[in-house]
């Protein structure tokens, strides 16, 4: 990690270097160092008519060995507005790429900003959503 410009350039020449020493390649990457993030999960449905929706959220911050212990939904100390953002984007993502089905996108969050991380095209069974909002899709097409 960088703290600051100063150190960039001497931690770019010992990572390209060490990049090029194990794998025969200087190409490195670089990412945004997030100190205290949370890891957010959104559920989305989404029908063959261009109709989309998010269903809730929920935090899986807590992970041993990256398998999530505790899931909080809604998910706690995070601005409903912000939430609330977050799903409208998730649901206008749906829209925009025609998904049809359920989903669960997942992101990165330091407030006020959010990072996607990736996007499971299931709904996780684990979530309460499932059994409260669900129930009113049964009968629906997708």
């Amino acid at each position: 990690m960088v703290e600051s410009e100063s150190g960039l350039r001497d931690a770019l020449l010992v990572t390209r270097e060490e990049a090029r020493r194990a794998f025969g390649n200087s190409a490195i990457y670089v990412e945004k160092f997030l100190g205290r993030p949370r890891h957010v999960e959104i559920q989305v449905i989404a029908d063959m008519h261009g109709n989309a929706v998010w269903l809730g959220s929920r935090d899986c911050s807590l992970q041993r060995r990256h398998q999530k212990v505790i899931e909080e939904a809604p998910a706690p100390q995070i601005e409903d507005a912000l939430v609330r953002e977050i799903g409208e984007r998730c649901s206008e993502a749906c829209r925009q790429i025609s998904y049809r089905g359920v989903g669960t996108f997942e992101f990165l969050v330091e407030d006020p900003a959010f990072y996607f991380i990736e996007m499971n095209t299931r709904l996780q069974v684990e979530h309460p959503v499932r059994r409260t909002r669900l129930s009113s899709f049964r009968s629906a097409k997708l």
